[in-house]
């Protein structure tokens, strides 16, 4: 039998999945401005530099991102640009092919809750900034794909202030409503999962939360989502 190791899971898939597409683009900017490509331009926004290698992309996400920026805008304003719309919409479209996201009724399924409540388990809130001895590039998009704006504010408090990542705008990010307020194909709200949020047990799984069960790896984007902390093999 072929056994391989699981490749860890795309912050950018795990951040919409959980949050929506204010939280992926929010991973995608802060992978940007990891690689020195994206920084807070005046207030409340976000712009392209011309430093950092802006070809290394890890995520389609990212490049329409970094596209999108062809001028500085706000985050609700970036989500809304027509090449990062249909970035978001392809990533959508794959999490569903993957199982962990129903097009109708739309909503996450169990196996989705089940890996969130996984990977929220072995990557707890970060307790402070990001340093020299800090988590590594994917280890910090994993925290704020999870765990959304509290991670970001805790590893990067300045950049998430000066560019408009946290403030207001927040709830879509925590996931309260995650696809937006309103309807429409473009959005497909994923307020409903497909118990209600609860596994057979009657407990709230949540995504994000602790407490799931094992569930095995699901291919995606060319990753495995492996169950478990350390991952496993087939």
């Amino acid at each position: 039998m072929d056994r391989r190791t699981p490749l860890p899971p795309d912050p950018c898939a795990i951040a919409l999945l959980r949050g929506g597409d204010r939280a992926a683009v929010t991973v995608a900017v802060l992978a940007l401005h990891l690689r020195g490509a994206v920084d807070a331009g005046r207030p409340g926004t976000l712009r392209r530099t011309g430093a950092g290698d802006a070809a290394t992309f890890r995520h389609p996400l990212e490049k329409a991102v970094r596209t999108g920026l062809y001028r500085p805008a706000g985050p609700r304003e970036l989500t809304g640009r027509a090449v990062v719309r249909r970035a978001l919409a392809r990533t959508r479209a794959e999490l569903v092919a993957a199982g962990l996201l129903r097009a109708l009724p739309p909503g996450r399924t169990r196996a989705a809750r089940r890996l969130l409540a996984e990977l929220g388990e072995c990557r707890p809130l970060p307790s402070g900034p990001a340093g020299p001895d800090g988590p590594a590039e994917e280890e910090m998009l994993l925290a704020v794909a999870l765990h959304g704006e509290r991670a970001l504010t805790a590893l990067l408090p300045r950049f998430a202030r000066d560019s408009g990542l946290t403030g207001r705008g927040a709830l879509a990010d925590e996931g309260r409503f995650p696809f937006g307020r309103g309807g429409g194909v473009r959005a497909i709200a994923y307020h409903g999962d497909d118990d209600g949020g609860r596994d057979t047990d009657g407990r709230d799984h949540g995504g994000g939360g602790h407490g799931g069960h094992h569930h095995g790896g699901h291919g995606f984007g060319g990753h495995d989502f492996g169950g478990g902390c350390g991952g496993g093999s087939d």
